[in-house]
């Protein structure tokens, strides 16, 4: 058995046997189970708990569905009646930061979201888009975002892109060595 554990901050002094004496204060170590998530993990766990809500709204959901702009949207959902949300990961306040293709997305959606995690500040986000805060487990939509109808052939086209993707991602389950088109 492996004992991980993980540095919650640097020790104030350098290690040297000179500092290594019995009375040399400890850094903090905390089991991994206790530390912040690392920026990968934190993405993946809001990515889930938006699927899982927008579900629960009855939304058909795909993650990293490529665009006709070349572009790759984290979250598309679909709606019963042909309505489609964008929703925009942001794990942090660099993630967003340094990541201005959002707008674009406008122009494949009827609403724009940006969902992130609880420890992000949420002040950084646009109030002209949506706003979603999650977790692991489910999220909560705390700004709607405003409507702007997209062009019915620019629906149908998201519409096909939406089920063409989700159909080659099933046949890809079922039979594994067949690679997707793109």
């Amino acid at each position: 058995m492996s004992s991980l554990f993980v540095l919650m901050s640097e020790p104030a002094y350098p290690l040297s046997p000179v500092n290594d004496a019995p009375d040399a204060p400890a850094p903090e170590i905390v089991p991994p189970e206790h530390a912040p998530p690392s920026r990968p993990e934190e993405t993946r766990a809001v990515l889930r708990g938006v699927k899982r809500h927008m579900r629960r709204l009855g939304f058909a959901v795909i993650e990293e569905l490529p665009l006709a702009s070349g572009r790759r949207a984290d979250v598309v959902c679909l709606a019963e009646g042909g309505d489609i949300h964008i929703i925009e990961v942001k794990s942090s306040v660099e993630d967003f930061r340094v990541d201005q293709k959002w707008p674009f997305y406008r122009l494949h959606s009827d609403r724009l979201y940006f969902a992130t995690s609880p420890r992000v500040p949420l002040e950084i986000f646009p109030e002209d888009c949506g706003l979603i805060v999650a977790d692991a487990f489910g999220a909560e939509i705390l700004r709607e975002a405003p409507e702007h109808r997209l062009a019915a052939a620019t629906r149908k086209a998201m519409t096909l892109r939406f089920a063409r993707a989700a159909a080659h991602r099933l046949h890809g389950i079922v039979d594994p060595g067949v690679a997707e088109p793109w």
